[in-house]
């Protein structure tokens, strides 16, 4: 290039740059009163040559805009073959901006199958912790799998002591089901407090995510390991279907723009891969991940499609109303079709539905009547003999439904049809308990009574933890962990059950 031009060039850049609005540059070198990295780090959806590593920079988390002071900052990324950090195989820089919260999705590739990695971000001179990356097993590879799935933290009702024994589990993965958050006002007399009212805006629930994000247990159980992550109704407002509130009383518009403000910080708080939507309102979370050759990730969506409760919602004597009506749907046309073509397309030895809320029916009468809870697929029967005709048909006995929502632990046997009690079994559920959702929880005295309605129900315990899985080719390990209480710290860890599956063997055994 000439010298002349050369500088033609570089005056009419000049000239650009001091067009550009200050709010609209990005810096490097931010003003920030704090360390921007309070809400730690994260990583999540795995494949063979990455996964997704997230933060969000917020500095004062509960302030307007954590405190950002609307600048656009430029963080930097590294991933390492060493927490240390000798070794760095890739690197870059990522941009936090107002519009999304400040939050940093990093969709990093071309790193090697089935090995840990760390990572860290940089930002106004300031680290964020250290967190471990495990990226999946190569395509076609059959490697074991151990895993955790979790739901249900309701931070006003206890301490996040689980998430502390599960940091220190030796884990590949984490499954969160869904109630990440709890949408709902403080109230008084709890564990600890809620920051303001009910949320309804962007702006309340970034608050919301913020103060249950600054929560160190959550936080060393993100930076473990990577985390699949779905949401159920707390996201957005309790027991919602669609585009139908709790209580009826907003509009499908009003609705609409709650559901809009709820999804998009979501998304701005998880390490999570999904495809870009035309509106927040409208945006697809359904996905699958696959570990090597060994399991497929069928990550549901059980709210937005689906149709109203019927009968008011609640726990309703049975039938009534709608109930049974065949057009209604859990999980809407698109993604049924999405989910039976996958089963019978999938040759991975384990297909794994990561579900919000029971499939399996609970009958709390004994003897007639039956009274089932409708806000689970026991409301939607029609559905379930679908999903489960479709289990049947395509993947019977290899099929396994983890499921959160109900804040206590099941083992369920799940039949072709629940219709007649001949039907036989073609898949298995273990749901899971809250992390704190229902406080300490109790005893469980009345488990021959429920089995006696319940034939399917193997076992059922009322305490606060996880499951831990262990999955190999050809077997299916669920240990049942709780704490025994949340309402104040140190809780002691216990595993009060263990049960096991043989792959093409139908029925669950403990161990």
């Amino acid at each position: 290039m000439e010298r002349r031009d050369f500088l033609l060039d570089l005056a009419r850049w000049a000239a650009l740059a001091a067009a550009v609005p200050n709010d609209w540059r990005v810096t490097r070198r931010p003003t920030l009163a704090d360390d921007p990295f309070m809400l730690g780090v994260a990583s999540g959806d795995p494949t063979a040559g990455g996964g997704v590593l997230w933060t969000k920079l917020a500095p004062r988390p509960l302030d307007p805009d954590g405190g950002m002071d609307g600048q656009r900052v430029a963080v930097g990324w590294e991933v390492a073959e060493d927490d240390g950090f000798r070794a760095i195989v890739k690197q870059g820089r990522a941009t936090a901006a107002p519009e999304l919260g400040y939050a940093v999705h990093v969709d990093v590739d071309g790193l090697a199958p089935g090995r840990w990695y760390a990572y860290r971000f940089t930002a106004g001179g300031a680290t964020s912790p250290i967190g471990r990356l495990r990226t999946a097993p190569a395509s076609g590879t059959v490697a074991p799998l151990r895993f955790a799935f979790a739901s249900c933290q309701h931070y006003e009702q206890g301490l996040f002591t689980a998430y502390g024994h599960m940091a220190r589990e030796e884990l590949d993965l984490v499954a969160h089901l869904g109630d990440y958050i709890y949408e709902y006002g403080a109230a008084d007399g709890r564990v600890r407090r809620h920051e303001g009212p009910e949320v309804r805006t962007i702006d309340g629930y970034r608050r919301r995510y913020a103060q249950y994000k600054s929560d160190p247990l959550l936080q060393a159980a993100h930076a473990r390991c990577p985390w699949i992550v779905t949401w159920d109704d707390h996201e957005v407002d309790n027991n919602y279907a669609g585009s139908v509130g709790e209580n009826e009383m907003e509009s499908e518009e009003q609705m609409h723009v709650r559901r809009a403000a709820a999804y998009q910080a979501w998304w701005e708080h998880q390490p999570v891969r999904v495809p870009r939507a035309r509106s927040w309102a409208d945006l697809t979370i359904t996905r699958t991940l696959d570990w090597g050759a060994l399991a497929r990730v069928w990550v549901l969506d059980g709210r937005q499609y689906r149709s109203d409760q019927p009968c008011g919602d609640g726990t309703k004597v049975v039938p009534c109303g709608e109930w049974a009506d065949p057009s209604r749907t859990m999980l809407g046309a698109r993604q049924e079709r999405w989910l039976y073509d996958g089963l019978a397309a999938s040759r991975a030895r384990w297909q794994v539905l990561a579900n919000q809320v029971m499939v399996a029916p609970f009958d709390s009468d004994p003897g007639a009547p039956v009274r089932l809870p409708l806000d689970q697929w026991s409301g939607y029967p029609a559905a379930r003999d679908r999903l489960l005709g479709a289990i049947a048909e395509r993947a019977p006995n290899r099929t396994v439904v983890i499921t959160g929502d109900i804040h206590s632990h099941w083992v369920n046997e799940l039949r072709s049809s629940f219709a007649r009690p001949d039907r036989p079994v073609v898949a298995a559920e273990f749901v899971g308990t809250s992390i704190t959702s229902g406080g300490d929880g109790g005893e469980v005295t009345n488990l021959p009574q429920i089995q006696h309605e319940n034939p399917h129900i193997k076992w059922h315990a009322n305490r606060r933890g996880y499951v831990a899985c262990t999955v190999d080719p050809d077997a299916w390990t669920a240990e049942y962990r709780t704490v025994p209480y949340v309402s104040r710290p140190d809780a002691p860890l216990e595993t009060p059950a263990r049960w096991r599956l043989t792959r093409g063997r139908a029925g669950i055994d403990a161990v």
